[in-house]
């Protein structure tokens, strides 16, 4: 056995330990890992409240600008780890509301009755709003709800099917005139 024999039985024998323990974990996780904090079931629930928030209606909803996924990153990327806490709890609590409320989870619920549902926890994050102390957290939805339209409105979905977008805009025109119905500039 020469030398280049050698590497590439070891480097075999590596690369199959390593894809092995990949495997063996891959297989025993109930739903694969989207990032440390979220898994694809828990993206996939953020997709469906996102629909709810912003309905595929003459134009794309929220699932289409894959704002679940979106959540994930920016939920584990940018909050502090006690926002983390509150947003990840969120996902139980809304649950719990809807099986209180509607008896039964969220996802088997029709769009109508999500959307009551949301309707609702926006009251309550509202009133939350007017009423917590600065060193308190946000209330898990308004979390959720602010995530949502960030993350459509900044998509290239929400951007170029929800507003008007220009990839090179021209002059700047401070009196531009509005129809009433005209969709708003994306920037």
């Amino acid at each position: 056995m020469n030398r280049r024999e050698a590497i590439a039985a070891v480097g075999w024998l590596m690369g199959g330990t390593i894809l092995g323990a990949d495997l063996i974990v891959a297989c025993t996780s109930k739903a694969p890992k989207v990032n440390g904090l979220f898994d694809q079931d828990q993206v996939a629930y953020l997709d469906e409240v996102g629909e709810t928030i912003l309905p595929t209606t003459s134009t794309p909803g929220a699932k289409a600008a894959q704002v679940g996924s979106f959540m994930a990153v920016m939920v584990q990327d940018c909050y502090k780890k006690e926002d983390q806490q509150v947003f990840l709890k969120g996902l139980q609590q809304l649950e719990e509301a809807s099986k209180k409320k509607l008896n039964k989870g969220f996802l088997k619920a029709t769009p109508q009755e999500r959307t009551a549902l949301l309707t609702q926890l926006d009251a309550e994050q509202k009133e939350h709003q007017k009423n917590k102390k600065e060193e308190e957290p946000n209330h898990y939805f308004r979390m959720m709800k602010e995530l949502t339209l960030l993350g459509y409105f900044t998509s290239e979905v929400g951007a170029t099917k929800a507003l008007r977008y220009l990839p090179v805009p021209g002059r700047y025109d401070g009196c531009m005139p509005y129809k009433k119905g005209d969709r708003a500039w994306a920037i």
